[in-house]
């Protein structure tokens, strides 16, 4: 009986620890979570140590609600780190959101919710990976939101080529990167040293741990021609619905509903058979903005946005979503693509606020394997964003430090 109980409380324990680490995704009145750097062209949530930024977000019940935040300190494999919060927080670690405002003159209520980091009681003193809860009033967490905080201790160069894989050398890019690290003495580094490379920021696909391959001096050389391969995909496909009346480049029209208007795309197709056209696009980004206000964050609407695809390919059981970094690249059923037998066309519709769009069409087989390239296909042309963020963990050290954050771009790829 004594071994029964034991094994419950250890599967308990197990359980709500597993719990703790996962993210929690909003709720459907919750809309527009922002969470970036406060410098301007800065999409990713990947903050340098004492550099401002902000957590913004809409909640369409609209009754000011009394929201705070909790930030919590995590290592490398995002369980969460053992230090405690007086030792990575200078204030507190939770505290109530202060600042919000109701929409106005528009259709759709919504309160928007912002809070500024560093502020007079909270700031961050330690780098690592983070992650900010926003509760209720019951003390009920509503979502969470991971971001990195880095302090440059260390170089970090990347640049991007073809795949060496005759197989895949015009569908796929190569990160290859080097950590200078002349004023950090690394005694071991395949140990202290670990590393996240990402394409557009985009944790699905992030590629994680990789050893160093070679040393120079105080040098670490990361010259892999298999191991950093990604999927180049191709360019995003994007809207703008500033103007939420009129129709534009890529909105066919703009119908009025009962009670919100409808932005109806112009169906995409596969591009998968179709050759590389090169056009400008923010890398899977948004950005609020509306032509009629000069307060985008309140006076922007919400009108419901309706993607269709036609798609020749075999897609079988597997799942069709659209997503970008307006809903955090995740793949949900609010997000999933309907088969419609009579259109011939899969079919979503979304809930967003006015501005620009980037998005993407990615696959979910019955394994769980997401590929980005089934739809659009992939390209070694496509222009790309990488980051590279490199974690050290000295010997007797209790947390993961992030030393040291790396970009690259693929418009200027190497053969």
């Amino acid at each position: 009986m004594k071994k029964l109980s034991f094994l419950i409380l250890i599967l308990t324990f197990n359980l709500t620890f597993s719990q703790q680490t996962e993210d929690i995704i909003e709720p459907d009145y919750i809309k527009t979570i922002i969470l970036r750097p406060n410098s301007s062209n800065n999409y990713a949530p990947i903050i340098k140590l004492g550099e401002a930024f902000t957590l913004s977000f809409d909640d369409l019940e609209a009754n000011q609600k009394d929201f705070t935040y909790k930030i919590e300190h995590f290592n490398f494999d995002w369980e969460p780190s053992v230090i405690n919060d007086r030792e990575f927080i200078d204030g507190y670690d939770e505290d109530r959101i202060r600042n919000y405002e109701d929409s106005f003159n528009t259709l759709q209520y919504y309160t928007h919710y912002s809070i500024q980091f560093p502020n007079r009681n909270t700031k961050i003193k330690k780098s690592g990976n983070y992650k900010i809860s926003i509760l209720n009033e019951l003390d009920e967490i509503i979502f969470t939101r991971r971001f990195i905080v880095y302090e440059p201790k260390v170089d970090v160069g990347v640049s991007v080529h073809r795949s060496r894989n005759i197989s895949t050398i015009n569908k796929q890019q190569s990160v290859q990167f080097i950590i200078n690290h002349p004023n950090l003495l690394i005694n071991n580094p395949k140990e202290e040293i670990k590393t996240v490379v990402m394409q557009n920021n985009d944790w699905n696909t992030a590629i994680t741990d990789l050893k160093p391959q070679f040393y120079r001096g105080t040098q670490l050389l990361y010259k892999y021609t298999d191991k950093t391969n990604f999927w180049a995909g191709n360019e995003f496909h994007n809207f703008d619905s500033k103007l939420v009346l009129n129709s534009t480049v890529n909105i066919a029209r703009v119908e009025s509903g009962p009670e919100l208007y409808h932005t109806i795309l112009y169906t995409n197709e596969e591009r998968i058979d179709k050759p590389y056209t090169l056009y400008p696009d923010i890398n899977g980004n948004f950005v609020i903005r509306n032509s009629n206000g000069d307060e985008p964050n309140i006076d922007s609407d919400y009108t419901w946005v309706y993607f269709t695809l036609e798609s020749l390919e075999n897609i079988g059981t597997k799942k069709v979503y659209v997503n970008g970094s307006f809903n955090n690249w995740k793949n949900n059923s609010s997000n999933q693509m309907k088969y419609n037998s009579k259109t011939g066309l899969y079919e979503a519709e979304l809930l967003l606020k006015q501005g620009f769009y980037n998005y993407q069409y990615v696959t979910i087989d019955d394994n769980n394997e997401l590929r980005n390239y089934e739809i659009d296909g992939s390209f070694y042309q496509t222009e790309n964003d990488y980051s590279v963020l490199v974690y050290y963990r000295k010997f007797g050290s209790r947390y993961d430090e992030v030393i040291g954050f790396g970009s690259g771009n693929s418009e200027k790829i190497q053969n």
